[in-house]
């Protein structure tokens, strides 16, 4: 089973790689921009632990230990959710005058549903663009209650810059978050770590070309960034900033090289970046600088609604 699993997969990302990719990028990583993956992935990693999603007004940590520079952060968290598709807070960061809007990514049997939920939906993002139906409707799941306490923070923080981050699904939900707050008038910055593909060509491109920065990070051969499969009409934002070293090892500017373009059969050019890989492993999925999902191991406990589908905390 494993074996035709393999090659069913290995089909799937042949199948879309059957027409010219686009060419590697002009823009280097300095310093400073990877002292900021550096951090921002730390606040993805945060999402991972329950601590930081079950109630407001406490610092983000991790017990996990893989979030000391969020920790050393003066930080603030002003909404904490967990719903049965989306989890994640919304945080201030004093220190780097930040505001953090960060999604878990995968966690929960719902979680995996919301995955392999691959129809398609209109969005009102732009007129015509399409996304991920189960990315989609996890957002549409905690929209509300994120634009509200993004614009409580800025109207008290007025020069702060908006971040949204997130890993694996948690990427997908920041991506569409991203999109979304930039239409309400906001400037945000996107970090996302290992995020699938979550939408159209059509929408891809209009997140791509939206002002505030757009940062997809990938690394080696990890597999979610494949999937879902090009030929599926689905289609990365861009550019890709990829992550050529193994795991558990340290990375410099160097080792990130960037790919420009919204389809990615081959990881944003002929054999090279993320997409470049046929063999993919587990392993590159969940280290991005560190150990992204160390706090998954931790035991949540899900409190419900009186119709058994989300617990929400706010403070604003």
């Amino acid at each position: 089973m494993a074996f035709i699993l393999s090659l069913f997969l290995v089909a799937l990302l042949v199948a879309g790689r059957s027409a010219a990719a686009p060419v590697k990028g002009k823009k280097a990583v300095d310093s400073n921009l990877l002292a900021s993956f550096n951090l921002i992935e730390q606040y993805a990693a945060a999402a991972y632990c329950s601590n930081n999603h079950d109630s407001p007004g406490d610092e983000i940590s991790c017990n996990s230990g893989n979030c000391p520079l969020a920790q050393a952060a003066k930080t603030t968290s002003v909404l904490e959710f967990e719903f049965t598709e989306a989890t994640g807070f919304v945080a201030v960061d004093d220190t780097n005058q930040l505001i953090v809007v960060s999604f878990r990514g995968s966690y929960s049997p719902e979680d995996w549903a919301t995955n392999l939920d691959l129809g398609v939906v209109n969005t009102n993002l732009c007129s015509g663009c399409t996304a991920h139906r189960g990315f989609w409707n996890s957002w549409l799941k905690s929209r509300d209650r994120v634009l509200a306490a993004v614009k409580t923070s800025l109207q008290a923080h007025p020069k702060y810059q908006v971040v949204s981050t997130g890993h694996s699904l948690g990427g997908a939900l920041a991506t569409l978050a991203a999109a979304d707050l930039r239409n309400n008038g906001y400037s945000v910055a996107l970090y996302s770590f290992g995020a699938p593909r979550i939408a159209s060509l059509k929408l891809s491109k209009y997140i791509s070309d939206q002002p505030g920065g757009n940062y997809r990070i990938t690394h080696w051969n990890d597999l979610v960034p494949q999937l879902p499969p090009v030929w599926m009409n689905f289609a990365h934002i861009s550019p890709e900033y990829y992550i050529k070293k193994l795991s558990l090892q340290s990375v410099d500017a160097s080792n990130i090289q960037v790919y420009e373009g919204n389809l990615n059969w081959f990881g944003n050019g002929i054999f090279v970046g993320n997409g470049g890989w046929l063999v993919t492993d587990i392993g590159a999925h969940l280290w991005y600088f560190n150990a992204i999902t160390a706090c998954g191991s931790d035991k949540s406990l899900y409190s419900r609604d009186p119709d058994g589908d989300v617990e929400v905390v706010a403070k604003f």
